[in-house]
């Protein structure tokens, strides 16, 4: 990156006020030069004042050193130039001093004055020089060379070196401004960056909710339906042959269905890069992924294939299969919604029988499904299980996973759902999303 703003400020460094030693050090060699010329043209000045050499070339050293504080007091420089500008002396402190004004934050007006009377001051000196060198005949040209060559002289001394000294400040006025853009351009593109960087910290962990939510709710219910068959069949396994071949027969479609579907979000998972290059299986964005979980979880809902209301009834007769008592009633008449809606109600469905299934074992169950104009309201509940510990029988594993995930569910599309003990013992799952 390039230096801009406060890193160029700390990149400098030098003495006094001079930001770099290059700097000071051409100041200082300004200021030699012109005390030099000075002091040199102090002499003539001594001779026509009628005092010592001497005095002359203090005088002029020390009104040439000025010029070493034209950074800083520009103002005085040029005040100094116009004073001595009578006595014939300080040309390049003049010129110098007047470039380093107009180039500095001065206001334009004082600049403008300080220019003026400096022009006026040339002008005047030299013709008065150019008359006395006339009269005493030193010079044999026409009286209109007089004026000619003291305006000229006047604006040669002072116009250059105020239109380069302007153009130079506002040059670097420019450079100052295009440099704070920068840094604050710089300062908001990091502050972008660190808030895109939290959104997609925010956004990877949406993800891996979504995804484990997905797959809880397509692996979880068949599982564990699995397991309540497996120790149905071991119970029955020498008594009742017939009913373990039975159970056997469920266990072994409910093991498939949940392959099939598990195979199905793994290879959606999978699709977002070539199945070959693991390289660029790992560069497919969690986002995809998450939406691809979710397409494989819904049974790619869009395609019109995810599961839907009239589906409730199947999900009902599998836990009834498994040995839970369970009573469906739906009231209203049924009807098509979003897939989304009818998605949700199901998987809120199914989950609450899995939790059933997980912690009230042979506990009777209710399920409700309720039609409204502008909603679909569902309610699982299911009384305190015959024995106390029965819902440990099965040995099935509780992650604690399931209501969270119901609930994040609900609250996506905008309905409201409530869980809890009820009075008598048993849990309560209700659920209310609008139709639309």
């Amino acid at each position: 990156m390039t230096t801009t703003g406060e890193e160029l400020v700390t990149a400098r460094g030098g003495p006094w006020w001079w930001d770099r030693r290059r700097s000071a050090v051409f100041d200082v060699g300004l200021a030699v030069v012109s005390a030099l010329e000075c002091g040199l043209e102090g002499v003539p000045f001594a001779r026509e004042a009628g005092v010592p050499a001497a005095v002359g070339v203090v005088f002029g050293v020390l009104a040439g050193s000025v010029l070493l504080v034209r950074r800083r007091w520009p103002i005085a420089v040029v005040l100094v130039a116009i004073a001595v500008t009578p006595a014939a002396m300080g040309f390049l402190m003049g010129v110098v001093g007047l470039y380093s004004l107009a180039a500095s934050e001065v206001p334009r007006r004082i600049i403008a004055s300080l220019a003026g009377m400096q022009s006026v001051g040339v002008l005047i000196v030299m013709f008065v020089r150019m008359r006395q060198n006339l009269a005493r005949g030193e010079l044999d040209v026409g009286d209109w060379i007089v004026p000619f060559a003291s305006v000229t002289m006047a604006i040669g001394v002072t116009a250059p070196p105020l239109l380069l000294g302007l153009y130079v400040g506002a040059r670097r006025r420019l450079m100052e401004s295009l440099r704070e853009r920068a840094d604050s351009l710089e300062r908001e593109l990091q502050l972008l960056a660190e808030r895109a960087e939290e959104r997609a910290e925010w956004a990877r962990g949406e993800e891996r909710t979504r995804i484990a939510r997905e797959m809880h709710d397509v692996v979880a219910h068949r599982v564990s339906l699995m397991v309540v068959h497996a120790a149905a069949l071991q119970a029955v396994a020498r008594k009742d042959p017939e009913k373990a071949v039975r159970n056997a027969a469920l266990v072994g479609d409910m093991g498939r269905q949940a392959l099939t579907e598990l195979r199905e979000m793994l290879g959606v998972l999978r699709s977002g890069g070539d199945g070959g290059q693991r390289r660029e299986r790992a560069s497919v964005p969690l986002a995809a992924v998450g939406v691809a979980a979710a397409a494989a979880a819904s049974r790619a809902v869009d395609e019109g294939e995810g599961p839907c209301l009239s589906e409730i009834e199947e999900l009902v007769g599998q836990s009834a299969a498994a040995g839970m008592v369970v009573d469906l009633s739906v009231v209203g008449e049924a009807r098509s919604c979003a897939r989304e809606v009818e998605s949700t109600a199901y998987r809120v469905v199914q989950e609450a029988l899995t939790n059933v299934h997980k912690h009230a074992a042979g506990a009777k169950t209710y399920v409700r499904l309720a039609y409204r104009v502008s909603e679909i309201a569902m309610q699982v509940e299911n009384e305190p299980p015959p024995e106390a510990g029965a819902g440990a029988s099965a040995g099935l594993p509780s992650g604690g996973n399931g209501l969270v995930g119901m609930k994040e569910r609900v609250s996506a599309l905008g309905g409201v759902f409530v869980s809890g003990p009820t009075d008598a013992g048993g849990f309560r799952v209700s659920a209310v999303i609008p139709a639309s």
